[in-house]
Order: C-alpha cells, then structure tokens, then sequence
C-alpha cells in the first residue's frame, strides 16, 4: 500500500498538520511540509513489516528520504485518510506521532538517506498491501538482466503536484542512466532518466516487465514488478567559474537501491 500525505507546519506553534489519503493498487502517498515560510514537498509510501510473534500478521511502516521527515517540525501530525465509498473515495482524518517529546521515532539508515517508521491505520481504509518481498536484490538485477537503458517508473507529486482531484500521485519513467548497476553494496545510488523536482524526494521507482527477453529465453507472458529504490535527490554538477560557483541540473534523479530500503525496515524495533 502507500499512503499519500501532506503536511503543514503552523509556524507559530510548530505543530504539525498532515492531510495524507490512501491509494491502492500500488501507488504512493504524497507528504508536503509547510514550515516557518519554507515549503518543503516530498513523496512516501507504506510496505507491511510481518511480526515476528505471529507470521500471519503484519505491522504497516512508513518509508521516505530520511531528510522529508526530518524537516517536519513537532511531534504530532493529523493525517486525511481514504476509504472507498460506491466507486469514489472519501477522506477522513487521523492523528500519528512522528515524534516522541522531540525524539524522532523512525528510524533512519546509518549510511543512506532512508527512513522507515510503524505507523498505525485505522479500520475501513481501503488499502492493498506491498511487501518487502518485492524489493529487488542482486540476484533479480542478474537474473532479469536489468541494465542501462532499460526503463523505470517512478510515482511522486513534483512541486506538490497533484494527478487530478482525488490526489492521486502523478507516474512519470525513464531510463537508467548508469553502470554497473549490481552489488548494491557497493554501487549504493544510481542514475534514473527523469527530471526531479521538490517534492519528488521518497517516492519508489518500480521496474515493470511484460514478455521480457533474459536468460536467451523470450519469456512470453510473464510479467515482472519489482521495487528498484527510492528518490533521493536530483543529480547536479557544480562549476567553479572566475565570479561564483554555479549549480547545473543535469535533469537526472538520483536513486537508493531497494536493499538499504529493506535494511532500514529491518532495523525497526522488533514487534
């Protein structure tokens, strides 16, 4: 599942306000943080974390780019949920704790710009689950060959944009930009073909594959989904010029892979 929120921050009492809607099928949530004058926009999406006392059931974990959480102030925030009334959704209110007394209650990786967190969900919400078992790893990139040119989706809210009134995310692709591409380990990041914008921080990027040629075999039929990673930022080049440095956009979005996203997961408190 992924949850689409935005959150506001009255810059007087520094508490936080999160409007956040469910969508389903797949598709993430949109979080957007308004404090002290600054606009902050950033994209998140909800996975299930199965317990370890019970198999058969699962805790909901928020995951986005450790710097979107980090930038909201306060330690409660109100989200809008969703749940599917005839053909339309409605939306309806929920409070959550980010923060206990100022201490951050998600948990960030020590090495990548992740965070995951528990977040809990109240009955009637129109949800469908995404488990960490379609987090690709090494051996999916090897065994599908997935590799330089092939294309990538991606689903966030740039610029706080929004698909239309329901708010849903806007689904945008492009190609990977990089090699190598495998051991995560060790590449960590890479370059995806699409141009980011504030707001597009935390959303997933999903390889999508029907009738794909790998292993010297046409695999007529058969289709791939898998989660390649998360936005972290857009990749940049800095010039020294003679007068001041400048910034250029290359128009490319940097991307964790899956693996640091599911080491964060795995980094939460047991339940």
């Amino acid at each position: 599942i992924l949850i689409l929120f935005s959150v506001y921050i009255n810059r007087h009492t520094k508490i936080a306000t999160t409007h956040c809607f469910i969508i389903g099928c797949g598709l993430p949530p949109r979080l957007y943080i308004n404090f002290c004058n600054k606009l902050t926009l950033g994209t998140c999406f909800v996975v299930a974390k199965p317990s370890q006392m019970d198999k058969n059931f699962s805790f909901y974990v928020l995951v986005t780019a450790n710097h979107v959480l980090n930038e909201i102030k306060g330690d409660k925030a109100t989200i809008y949920l969703r749940k599917r009334v005839g053909d339309t959704f409605e939306k309806f209110p929920h409070s959550i704790n980010i923060r206990d007394n100022g201490r951050p209650l998600w948990t960030k990786h020590p090495e990548e710009d992740v965070a995951a967190m528990y977040i809990s969900l109240p009955d009637g919400v129109d949800i469908s689950l995404l488990g960490t078992a379609m987090f690709a790893d090494d051996d999916m990139f090897n065994e599908y060959e997935i590799h330089p040119g092939d294309e990538l989706f991606c689903l966030g809210f740039p610029l706080g944009f929004e698909s239309n009134d329901a708010g849903f995310p806007v689904l945008r692709g492009g190609k990977i930009s990089t090699f190598p591409l495998v051991p995560m380990k060790k590449v960590r990041r890479f370059l995806f073909d699409f141009e980011v914008f504030q707001g597009n921080s935390g959303g997933p990027v999903y390889f999508v594959a029907i009738n794909r040629y790998y292993g010297g075999v046409f695999h007529l039929g058969t289709g791939i989904q898998c989660l390649v990673g998360l936005v972290t930022q857009q990749a940049n080049l800095k010039e020294k010029t003679l007068f001041r440095d400048e910034l250029h956009s290359l128009g490319l979005g940097v991307v964790i892979h899956s693996s640091y996203i599911k080491e964060t997961i795995d980094m939460l408190p047991p339940r």
